[in-house]
């Protein structure tokens, strides 16, 4: 199933494509929408869409700047780019994101599908390329060989400070530029090997160069490039979560991820990579079936008063608080707990069982029952009342969660004590 997340700050648009659509009788499934790129970013990570459609003129970050960050941290999502606006510029700065393609309003269901299926197969197309793709000077596969061997080298603790130096300079010389403000590394382990390595290779190549794969005896060791401390984590984050599904996509079980220390030189890349081995090691002996990522500051918090379960209480209190409030988004809930939106989207879903969305979604569906069993208010006031000022798109959210209209709902339960 390919996953779809929609921007656009015009409702009649956003409730046309979703409701005209017919979702239910294709490949496709919408997991999200949002009015502006500033409210999309941190829900496109949290539902880690495989295509994204976005308009381009909007409040707060519009869709070039939106397309800007998603296709730096994560380039392997298919931009539509949709828009009212016939200009060239538009289109050519689209063309030079890498968007898929160029759409304007208003369009047709049938449209939207074929745009769809185009940016599918090409993608599709993209990872058989890379697949069969061949070096012309000499062999791929000794080329891999030596990058590996190279990157390998970083990992070292018996290489002296100055190798490292040498392993960039000729890494570069190979197309693999390791310039960076500052390094974290992921130690991830996975069974089998060969399958969840390959999903891993192409996660990496569709990185646009911020991550560079060499493989380890329990699976893979990922250097993540990012220009600061806060660049770098989310980066890692956001990898290590897309690891995750695609690790699971290949058939992979027991999956176990350390994020290390981020450091900012490549002589210190191996202090990253102990401190993610060594959480990696204790993830190992943990006895959930569920795939896991840990960096070193949760790690490290495990057991104080700033554990993973606190901040997760934490968050959970302050959502209780805030669910209501139509603007409310998943960096809200971060910065109150103190964590970057990567970071607070990995923690938080692992501790809880539920996604960010997921969780704001269940507290608004149980408030909106409350107030269908014990009020007479109309569907759109309660709508309004539990967070959304869109009230076709709360009932569309209440039926997927329930199975049946808020009306419906209230034939049935109406009666019911609370």
């Amino acid at each position: 199933m390919t996953k779809v997340f929609l921007v656009d700050d015009e409702i009649v648009i956003r409730e046309g494509i979703r409701t005209s659509f017919p979702w239910d009788q294709t490949d496709y499934t919408l997991v999200g929408e949002a009015p502006d790129g500033e409210m999309a970013l941190p829900m496109i990570r949290d539902t880690k869409p495989d295509i994204l459609i976005t308009d381009i003129r909007m409040p707060f970050m519009d869709g070039m700047e939106l397309c800007r960050i998603v296709r730096t941290q994560m380039p392997w999502i298919g931009i539509i780019i949709l828009s009212g606006y016939d200009e060239f510029e538009y289109a050519r700065q689209g063309i030079q994101l890498g968007v898929k393609e160029y759409m304007l309003k208003p369009v047709t269901a049938e449209e939207l599908r074929m745009a769809l299926d185009r940016v599918s197969e090409a993608m599709r197309r993209e990872q058989e390329d890379r697949k069969s793709h061949t070096q012309s000077l000499q062999n791929a596969a000794d080329q891999l060989f030596l990058k590996e061997k190279l990157l390998s080298a970083l990992y070292s603790e018996d290489a002296a400070e100055s190798d490292a130096g040498n392993v960039v300079e000729q890494l570069r010389g190979m197309g693999v530029s390791l310039v960076a403000g500052r390094y974290a590394v992921i130690d991830a382990a996975y069974e089998p090997l060969k399958a969840g390595y390959a999903a891993l290779t192409e996660l990496t190549e569709e990185s646009g160069g911020i991550a560079w794969i060499s493989s380890g005896r329990t699976g893979a060791r990922i250097l993540v490039l990012g220009d600061n401390d806060e660049d770098a984590e989310e980066r890692a984050y956001a990898l290590a979560a897309s690891a995750i599904t695609e690790l699971e996509r290949a058939g992979c079980r027991k999956i176990r991820i350390g994020i290390g220390e981020i450091v900012n030189r490549p002589e210190d890349i191996v202090k990253s990579l102990k401190s993610a081995r060594h959480i990696r090691h204790v993830l190992a002996d943990q006895e959930a079936e569920t795939p896991m990522i840990v960096g070193v500051r949760e790690f490290s918090e495990n057991y104080g008063e700033r554990s993973s379960a606190v901040i997760t209480a934490k968050a959970k209190l302050y959502l209780s608080q805030h669910f209501t409030d139509n603007s409310l988004m998943l960096q809200d809930a971060a910065s109150a707990v103190g964590m970057s939106n990567s970071r607070f989207s990995t923690v938080f879903a692992q501790e809880s069982g539920k996604t960010f969305t997921e969780y704001l979604t269940y507290l608004r569906m149980e408030k909106a029952k409350e107030l269908l069993r014990t009020t007479g208010k109309r569907s759109s006031e309660i709508a309004m009342e539990v967070g959304y000022n869109d009230a076709h798109y709360f009932s569309y959210l209440f039926r997927k969660n329930t199975g049946m209209t808020p009306g419906e709902y209230r034939q049935q339960n109406q009666n019911e004590p609370k």
